[in-house]
């Protein structure tokens, strides 16, 4: 059979990662709509499409779109108007009279209605403004700190989808350990019953084996209960429809979970420090702080703007006349009540609060690095013994069917030989997914969670 790529609505925001996704072949009877997955490509589609990644993007937007907002000031503004309109003026309601005068016609009351025609076009640009200029800094600032961000989300997104698979993994793996015992209760059963048969074996070794079944049994349901739940968690960590499935190409083996990190205490701090996004955004929020701080106090500054406008004017369109004006506008504010200084000081504090997060950010991300680095080499040692207790409960449980099968001891010791391979195999799994997720730790501290493979 031959693989081809199948296109699901609940897959769009993976495909954006994937160029192509292979999924199992189709059969006749019952098509396979899971989707081929391996670490690499989950880390990337949830690095680039999932919802908060997604609105992190529109934070970004945002932020731009600040910056052009905070530039139109200083920018040329140009407007126009235009009003043609009749109006009538009282005298009375003006507390104006006039004395008559004999022989004279009086001065009606209201007068008019008196035609107004006026079009005009006014522009405007601003020649000096420094706080403005101020605040566009600021807005830049914002810009990156969004941008910073955006890249600390997308970290954040691949971690917790590349932690989701791996459990996944561990389930599925859990899965075919279960499957395993089924089948060595199943054997077991079948040997009680030839045992008891051939009269070398009482009747309770029999019930033993039964009773051993119905474990196996129960564990497996537990087992697929918890792989199917980790394919649902693993489909909203990528912001897909809690239906999709996924075939895992990947096990807990010893080359998972790698990434562009060193396992180096001295190059993983220093790259750390240099990649973390926090400590970009936390550096962009400082000079935002600051530019705002500028910005008010360059209030104080005189602003000078240029202002002009031409048009027509007069009584009706037809008659109106060229008018225009234009000049220098100078603001120069004085006293606004201490509210600047206030404002001046508000954010001199933001600035030092930055500043102890800052400090308090690199030495965390130095303590996580550290962290994960030990994780890793206490995993591993884990590993190690798991693998060697895995060897001998495998051995302990084929001299215990040996000494069953020879009549010189019960079931008991076979099943109480199995409970240790149960034991075993579980440890050893474990092990392996703790050593994985170690790496995936040190990848986010290192802020290169997106190279996860």
């Amino acid at each position: 059979m031959t693989e081809r790529p199948v296109v699901r609505l609940a897959a769009l925001s993976l495909a954006i990662a994937l160029s192509a996704t292979p999924v199992l072949a189709q059969t006749a009877a019952a098509p396979d709509t899971s989707t081929r997955l391996s670490l690499s490509d989950a880390v990337r589609a949830a690095a680039s499409g999932t919802p908060a990644v997604k609105i992190a993007e529109l934070h970004e937007e945002q932020a731009k779109a600040r910056v052009g907002i905070a530039r139109g000031p200083l920018l040329p503004g140009i407007s126009g108007s235009a009003t043609d309109f009749n109006r009538t003026f009282s005298l009375k309601a003006q507390g104006i009279t006039f004395p008559s005068i004999p022989g004279s016609p009086l001065i009606p009351d209201p007068i008019g209605p008196v035609g107004q025609f006026d079009a005009r076009l006014h522009v405007s640009q601003a020649v000096l403004d420094i706080s403005s200029i101020q605040k566009v800094k600021s807005a830049n600032q914002g810009e990156l700190q969004s941008r910073a961000d955006h890249g600390t989300t997308s970290e954040t997104a691949a971690q917790g989808t590349a932690i989701a698979y791996l459990r996944a993994v561990r389930a599925q793996e859990l899965v075919t350990a279960r499957q395993a015992d089924l089948q060595i209760a199943t054997d077991l059963l079948d040997l009680a019953n030839a045992q008891q048969a051939a009269g070398t074996a009482p009747s309770i070794d029999e019930t033993r084996a039964r009773s051993q079944l119905a474990v196996s049994r129960s564990q497996l349901i537990l087992a697929r209960n918890l792989a199917d739940q980790s394919q649902i968690d693993l489909a909203r960590s990528l912001g897909l429809d809690p239906g999709t499935r996924f075939v895992l190409t990947d096990t807990l083996g010893t080359q998972t979970g790698l990434s562009d990190a060193s396992e180096v205490p001295a190059t993983a701090i220093g790259t750390a420090l240099e990649r973390r996004t926090e400590l970009a955004s936390e550096a962009a929020r400082q000079g935002r702080a600051r530019a705002d701080a500028s910005a008010i106090s360059t209030e104080r500054i005189p602003s000078l703007v240029a202002l002009g406008d031409w048009g027509l004017s007069g009584q009706h369109y037809n008659d109106g006349v060229t008018t225009y004006e234009y000049g220098l506008a100078l603001s120069w504010p004085l006293i606004d009540g201490g509210r600047r200084e206030s404002r001046i000081q508000e954010q001199n504090a933001v600035i030092r609060e930055s500043q102890v997060r800052e400090h308090d950010l690199r030495d965390q991300i130095a303590a996580d690095v550290r962290g994960a680095l030990l994780d890793i080499a206490s995993g591993r040692e884990q590993q190690q013994v798991a693998a060697e207790r895995l060897t001998l409960a495998d051995e302990e449980l084929s001299q215990a069917r040996e000494r069953f099968v020879n009549g010189v001891a019960g079931n008991i010791e076979v099943i109480d030989a199995q409970s240790s391979l149960i034991r075993a195999r579980d440890v050893d799994i474990e092990a392996r997914f703790q050593v994985a997720a170690a790496r995936v730790a040190l990848a986010r501290a290192v802020g290169v969670a997106r190279t996860l493979r």
